[in-house]
């Protein structure tokens, strides 16, 4: 596993630079990121996301599963100048439908839909949260990229650092991690993954069955988050292999979409 995935502090600031760097600046064409604006992250984490947001004097909130997560998002919170401004919950956001009814105009999902069951389910979901006029942002990765499977969660160095193995059929998957000895919750985790993971194709069928409408999109070779992480300068996507359905899966690091409601 690689280190900055065990450090919290290491994994807050990277979400927190990427988002106010190239987060912000996408969402600001269709949405102007303002204090007045209400923002909702889903699968929040430690809730690094939210901070630029928290900075400006958005009114945030956070919702996450992982209770070890959001108390350490609490605990960093505690002290900030905006503290009031930010409420974070562990819940299942299938429980907050009514709470959260046309509450956000904005709703963020980084790396998120790929671990997510049912996807055309909580699609539909999410047009109760948004205001009218509202957006959500999306970014994640191609299941066929070349880490599209999150082996670098993975406790062996040499799985972690390994492009393409997670395309494997699943029980030739499921023995390599056991042969180089990745744990049971691990490889539980991975597999999850390896069964919700989502294509750029598959999740615009699901965008168009469900009735949203992609206000802007953009794909990149080179993922946005890896010049924190490893100091790479971003690149777009590019030429006949990212206007190539199926292929760019392959070669697209990332994918950022802006949608809203018909």
């Amino acid at each position: 596993m690689q280190e900055r995935h065990l450090n919290k502090d290491v994994y807050f600031k990277e979400q927190e630079y990427t988002t106010q760097k190239y987060v912000i600046p996408f969402v600001n064409e269709y949405l102007k990121v303002t204090k007045n604006i209400h923002v909702l992250e889903i699968g929040c984490g430690e809730a690094g996301n939210l901070k630029p947001f928290v900075d400006f004097g958005c009114k945030c909130m956070g919702v996450d599963l992982n209770k070890e997560k959001v108390e350490y998002a609490k605990d960093f919170y505690a002290n900030h100048a905006n503290a009031s401004l930010i409420t974070l919950v562990v819940e299942d956001i299938y429980n907050m439908v009514d709470e959260f009814k046309e509450g956000f105009d904005l709703i963020i999902l980084r790396d998120v839909i790929e671990h997510i069951h049912n996807q055309e389910k909580f699609m539909n979901c999410l047009k109760s949260f948004v205001k009218p006029g509202g957006k959500i942002f999306f970014g994640f990765p191609p299941w066929q990229n070349p880490f599209g499977g999150h082996q670098q969660i993975c406790r062996s160095k040499i799985l972690s650092m390994l492009p393409y193995f997670h395309l494997l059929p699943l029980p030739l998957y499921k023995g390599v991690l056991k042969l180089f000895g990745e744990t049971k919750g691990s490889i539980d985790d991975l597999v999850e993954i390896k069964e919700t993971g989502i294509s750029i194709e598959r999740f615009e069928h699901i965008l168009k069955k469900e009735n949203w409408i992609i206000d802007k999109k953009k794909f990149f070779f080179i993922n946005p988050n890896y010049e924190v992480k490893f100091g790479l300068k971003p690149r777009e996507g590019f030429g006949v292999i990212s206007a190539t359905p199926v292929l760019r899966n392959f070669f697209t690091t990332a994918c950022y979409y802006l949608i809203s409601k018909k």
